[in-house]
């Protein structure tokens, strides 16, 4: 919906891009500074900081409807606690119990959490906080899920929570993982298990990387023929071509509405399934 509001800008794809806004001049070399500076603010990083203000301020009083104040009633959720408490019980019995089994309860909290996060980043992405930070002299807004930094350090943390978790609950059976085969296949099978392992991490950010940039580009793209049509042919054309590219933007956008809870739950159930192939160590 946000990139309906950039028809009239000079670069339809100024909205997915990240818009630093406070920068330092740092050379720690081309993997970690290709540029030649640290990026401390931008408007991906407040949309980082809205979701998580957002969670934090109201994901508890969602949780607190109650059919009652005391007695057996009080223990009966409505509204939207209901519904809450539908979405977490859903991954605890559905997905996480399948693979976790008896370490479900000690891993779920991170399950919700990496869930609500990443969805609720997704849905913000959505609202058109860039047309209306501009008025004021600023660009925030923006997908942080449609950068790969954001999508790599979630994948990172999954990857922290793989190893460490491994290496306390299993120690040597977990590391014994890493050559299942005879032990003159191990200079082979540990190189190739280790690949494996940062290839689980590389596949996870990208997917949902990809596919919450994906559908930005595509709106992008279709906005700038009414632009290429105005410009070329004059306004009649201009607004022939928009009809219906604003219908199919508007028909993408719901897709979109879509993406962002098919991706989060995508990426939370990888997080999941990943985590259990390192604590899980007898299956």
């Amino acid at each position: 919906m946000g990139s309906l509001f950039y028809i009239s800008s000079g670069n339809p794809l100024d909205h997915i891009v990240q818009h630093p806004l406070k920068q330092i001049h740092v050379d720690l070399g081309f993997p970690l500074t290709p540029d030649g500076v640290i990026t401390l603010f931008s408007d991906h990083i407040s949309m980082l900081l809205l979701a998580g203000l957002l969670l934090v301020v109201f994901f508890p009083r969602l949780v607190r409807g109650r059919r009652a104040k005391s007695g057996i009633e009080a223990m009966v959720p409505t509204g939207s606690a209901n519904l809450l408490e539908m979405i977490c019980e859903y991954f605890r019995k559905e997905v996480a119990y399948p693979v976790l089994h008896e370490h479900t309860d000690r891993f779920i909290k991170y399950i919700w959490s990496v869930f609500f996060f990443v969805v609720t980043v997704n849905l913000l992405g959505l609202l058109p906080i860039p047309a209306i930070s501009e008025l004021f002299g600023v660009h925030l807004g923006g997908t942080a899920t449609a950068n790969i930094y954001t999508t790599g350090t979630l994948a990172v943390l999954t990857m922290i929570m793989m190893v460490a978790n491994g290496l306390r609950m299993g120690g040597t059976k977990y590391l014994a993982h890493f050559s299942p085969g005879p032990i003159w296949l191990a200079p082979l099978m540990i190189p190739v298990e280790i690949i494996g392992l940062g290839a689980k991490i590389f596949a996870l950010a990208v997917r949902l990387f990809a596919n919450m940039m994906a559908g930005h580009i595509l709106l992008a793209v279709l906005l700038s023929f009414i632009l290429a049509a105005g410009s070329s042919s004059g306004a009649a054309a201009g607004l022939g071509v928009a009809v219906p590219v604003v219908l199919g933007s508007v028909a993408i956008t719901l897709l979109e509405i879509f993406v962002a809870f098919l991706q989060a739950f995508i990426f939370t159930f990888l997080t999941t399934l990943f985590i259990a192939m390192s604590v899980v160590l007898d299956h």
